[in-house]
């Protein structure tokens, strides 16, 4: 056990509305967690720590029991995330087709590494097991467009594409 002092994490504060409004849609609905959760991370594109305590205040269950939810399914994220969620496999097929080199380019020229996202809130950057499109390999994802045989310049023209696109949905 660490004797370091506990982290203080800054609160955070951001508007409920939206968060409130979900929880209504799904009040009286049997089972109600996911959704909800579901619904904010939509809408915030993260779990806010803010509407963490207003899920448990409003569904009668306890922060712990949300947090054990949060923290088991990987859909879930506790930090705001990118607008542009980049994903390179590096799976079998695509290691064996320069998929290293293709995340080591990324992490160049973004400046943020697996699982990091930039400090504009624009790129967030994950190396993942498999995206299930093996013929197309190396591959990339950005959101939902597919990049498949990917080369150093098509990253070049990727980030040249998303970074003339807007921040907003």
């Amino acid at each position: 056990m660490s004797n370091a002092p506990a982290e203080e994490i800054p609160a955070e504060e951001i508007d409920l509305a939206e968060a409130n409004h979900i929880i209504d849609k799904y009040l009286t609905l049997p089972g109600n967690l996911m959704p909800v959760l579901q619904g904010i991370q939509d809408s915030y594109g993260y779990i806010p720590r803010p509407t963490i305590d207003l899920v448990a205040e409003r569904l009668n269950v306890y922060p712990s029991q949300i947090y054990g939810v949060l923290t088991f399914y990987a859909q879930f994220h506790l930090k705001p995330r990118g607008r542009y969620i980049i994903r390179v496999c590096v799976g079998t097929a695509c290691h064996v087709q320069g998929a290293e080199r293709i995340t080591e380019t990324f992490f160049g020229r973004l400046g943020i590494g697996h699982a990091e996202t930039s400090a504009d809130l624009r790129y967030t950057f994950e190396k993942v097991a498999c995206l299930g499109a093996c013929g197309m390999a190396p591959l990339a994802m950005v959101n939902d467009d597919t990049y498949g045989k990917m080369t150093v310049q098509k990253v070049d023209e990727i980030i040249e594409t998303y970074n003339q696109r807007p921040m907003t949905k």
